[in-house]
């Protein structure tokens, strides 16, 4: 399904209402401070239009060289999972095997030895970024890029007891309830059931 243009000039004014929001809990000494959760960890879900990904990495770039010039009083610090993915792959020396994998065994079997290679453990050690200081936030981006070689439930699963201390935003390009995730949900159609997680916090 192809997205009208008004529908699409929504999508994209309701997703700079969206940054407005998210740049107002970044410079919020609660949010920050992970206060007022009632014992929850501070996971939230930045929900956004799947057909507005260069938009959202956009915003993601403006908000982090905000945190960097002192615009915002926060260390955002962004991680694509995607981008994690090649590293992982790069570190264990598989990356120029895989080509020659996937044409010899078939796309089905790559598959399956890149989730033994680049295991939830091992996106939990790349995630993770050694000590954590007072008002840094993590924010997680590529998270359709990844799909569906990681879901996001399972990520979130596997590392919400690294990040207890600090806010964790997952950039997630769909829809949120709060109970069960909808990934690539937006104006151009349903999107995909993507699992059910219920320790996060919708940021709208």
């Amino acid at each position: 399904m192809v997205p009208s243009p008004a529908n699409l000039k929504a999508a994209r004014e309701d997703l700079l209402r969206r940054e407005e929001v998210l740049r107002g809990r970044l410079a919020d000494p609660d949010f920050l401070a992970n206060r007022g959760l009632g014992n929850e960890v501070g996971i939230y879900l930045f929900c956004y239009d799947p057909a507005l990904e260069l938009e959202l990495r956009d915003a993601v770039g403006r908000l982090v060289r905000d945190s960097e010039n002192g615009a915002l009083p926060c260390r955002l610090i962004e991680r694509n999972l995607y981008d994690l993915l090649l590293a992982i792959c790069d570190d264990r020396r598989v990356s120029a095997a895989v080509p020659r994998m996937e044409a010899k065994r078939g796309t089905a079997a790559l598959v399956e030895q890149l989730r033994k290679t680049a295991s939830l453990d091992a996106f939990a050690e790349a995630l993770d970024y050694g000590s954590h200081e007072p008002g840094d936030v993590v924010l997680i981006t590529g998270v359709g890029e990844v799909y569906p070689h990681l879901r996001t439930h399972a990520l979130l699963d596997n590392i919400q007891h690294l990040f207890a201390d600090v806010p964790l935003v997952v950039a997630y390009p769909g829809l949120y309830d709060g109970q069960s995730m909808r990934l690539f949900a937006g104006v151009a159609g349903r999107g995909l059931e993507d699992g059910n997680y219920y320790r996060a916090f919708n940021l709208f």
